[in-house]
């Protein structure tokens, strides 16, 4: 395990924010390297303010999407909201299906197969909005890369407008209007939105023609706060904002579904990352097991008792989920090892009877074991379909763009990505695909890294010291959970294993005669290193753990050395 410091912040920054905001060395340090340099920056940063979204008319196309759609209205005629099978993707469906019924749309929520129809926009989807008597479809989630698609709807005289945050190829579908600030021309100020965010920027644009307040939206920002959570898009600017309130909506309660998903936890106040891991996979479990559309039944549905039955429903989805993603890793695993793969650069691994529902979460897990850019593969009707997850700092995407002569079709993000090809090309791709890892990945990003912002004592970490850092939510990438190392730490004594086979680690650390419990998840090894009385240095997170109602100081320990 490498740790690794954040790049320092220059003396200067640090010493002027200091004082603008009168806060200690160590808080305006963790500020400057987020790109926190100013009194303003830092009022926005701590005090994310809805008046501070973009106008969403600076958003390529948006002008062309409310204009079609109003006028669509005026026709009394139906569209299809299309979005995909995963959390972006329902969340999104539901946000739009919603607010449009509201403005008397007739609405037809339609989420593609996952394994009948694979991901993003289908035919299939399309024959149906034409049996439906459907002229247009707003798709979100996906669409950028449908060229041929859009175009055979257009053919049977359906329209589209694309909502989608993926990244474009070199054509841009011939739709009605393209909202994608990753478009080259799109001047949009904030690319990284979510597919519900971008759904959510079409909201706020359709208020705006119709001349209604922009509040009478913001109840939908508990559905954008779970699709940003569960995308893994950074969490600055605009998304920080969605979060912030999503999340308080969130914990309120309201959504009848969010209140039946969360009616065993006893926390009282989410994180982002209690969404990620207790929301996410239960909305995906729909996609994955089922049929994503229940999932955005559960979402839309306001009838506490058919809310109720659905949400049971689901859970069940999400243990067969957990069983199937637990069974499939150690055949991976497995496989691996009988092939003899364990050295490469790269995890490329294929059963025909996998569940394709899982092959993502399969695919981190393994990225887990082995950290490296790692693809697995199932059968998907006649082709080969794969997840694709990549180590921090290696694009797998470009890694596929290189290997594409080998692919039907791919499409994903620099860390996720997804892609069919036909089954005779599997080895000649999985060949390729390690070569071009091989030959264009740095070594050091093989090796897992624990970057950290700063070295601190114990005796730094004060009440005030803990009540700012947790203003410093919601976390997630671009601003991830502030990360110390602290060094010349050893224990009072009490070490401790925990779990059934002593995974995890317990023990009261001191420096200086400051005692602090720690925990250390999946560091149970790490026992006999610092039992008696050896100095060792840890790397940590600050939490604050809540158990029977009270509330204490815990170090999450990363590594220790």
């Amino acid at each position: 395990m490498r740790w690794t410091l954040i790049e320092k912040a220059e003396a200067s920054k640090i010493n002027h924010l200091q004082k603008s905001i009168g806060v200690y060395e160590s808080i305006a340090e963790l500020l400057v390297k987020r790109g926190i340099e100013s009194f303003e920056d830092a009022k926005d940063f701590f005090r994310p303010d809805l008046e501070k979204l973009h106008d969403p008319f600076l958003m390529k196309g948006m002008h062309e999407a409310t204009d079609f759609i109003l006028q669509k209205r005026n026709e009394e005629k139906p569209i299809m909201v299309f979005g995909d099978y995963d959390v972006d993707g329902t969340t999104s469906v539901a946000l739009m299906s919603t607010y449009l019924r509201n403005l008397s749309f007739e609405i037809l929520s339609y989420i593609p197969d996952r394994y009948e129809e694979g991901y993003g926009i289908s035919y299939q989807g399309i024959d149906h909005a034409k049996a439906n008597g459907i002229d247009l479809i707003i798709a979100l989630d996906c669409g950028i890369k449908a060229i041929e698609k859009v175009k055979y709807a257009k053919d049977l005289g359906i329209d589209f407008i694309i909502c989608d945050h993926h990244r474009p190829g070199d054509e841009i579908p011939e739709a009605t209007a393209v909202l994608d600030p990753k478009q080259e021309d799109c001047d949009y100020p904030f690319d990284e939105l979510c597919g519900c965010g971008v759904g959510f920027k079409l909201l706020q644009a359709l208020q705006m023609k119709l001349g209604k307040p922009q509040r009478e939206i913001y109840k939908y920002l508990d559905l954008v706060a779970t699709a940003i959570g569960s995308d893994i898009v950074p969490i600055t600017g605009e998304n920080r904002i969605l979060a912030h309130y999503g999340l308080k909506l969130i914990n309120s309660r309201r959504r009848p579904a969010f209140k039946a998903i969360l009616e065993q936890t006893k926390k009282k106040e989410l994180t982002i990352t209690d969404v990620v891991f207790m929301i996410g996979p239960r909305i995906n479990a729909a996609g994955r097991m089922k049929h994503g559309l229940l999932a955005t039944e559960l979402l839309c549905e306001t009838n506490l008792e058919k809310v109720k039955a659905l949400a049971q429903d689901i859970e069940l989805y999400n243990a067969s989920r957990k069983d199937a993603d637990r069974s499939i890793t150690e055949e991976a695993l497995k496989l691996i090892k009988d092939q003899k793969e364990e050295e490469r650069f790269t995890t490329v691994v294929y059963q025909s009877h996998w569940h394709k529902g899982v092959i993502g979460i399969v695919a981190s897990r393994l990225t887990e074991t082995y950290y490296r850019p790692t693809l697995v593969f199932t059968k998907s009707g006649e082709k080969l379909a794969a997840s694709a997850r990549s180590v921090k700092g290696f694009d797998v995407y470009d890694a596929l763009e290189s290997s594409s002569e080998f692919i039907e079709q791919f499409g994903g993000h620099k860390y996720a990505a997804g892609l069919t090809l036909e089954e005779r090309n599997f080895e000649k791709f999985k060949t390729k695909f390690e070569e071009v890892v091989k030959s264009s990945i740095n070594p050091d990003l093989l090796i897992p890294e624990i970057a950290y912002d700063s070295e601190i004592q114990f005796k730094d970490i004060t009440p005030k010291f803990i009540r700012i850092l947790k203003q410093f939510a919601p976390f997630g990438p671009s601003n991830m959970k502030p990360t110390f190392v602290s060094r010349n730490v050893s224990t009072t004594g009490f070490v401790k294993a925990l779990g059934e086979e002593g995974l995890h680690l317990k023990a009261n650390l001191t420096q200086n005669d400051i005692v602090i419990t720690a925990i250390g998840f999946g560091l149970g090894d790490k026992k006999k290193l610092i039992e008696g009385n050896k100095s060792f240095d840890v790397v940590f997170t600050i939490e604050e753990n809540e158990w029977n109602g009270d509330i204490s100081l815990q170090l999450n320990l990363k590594d220790i050395k």
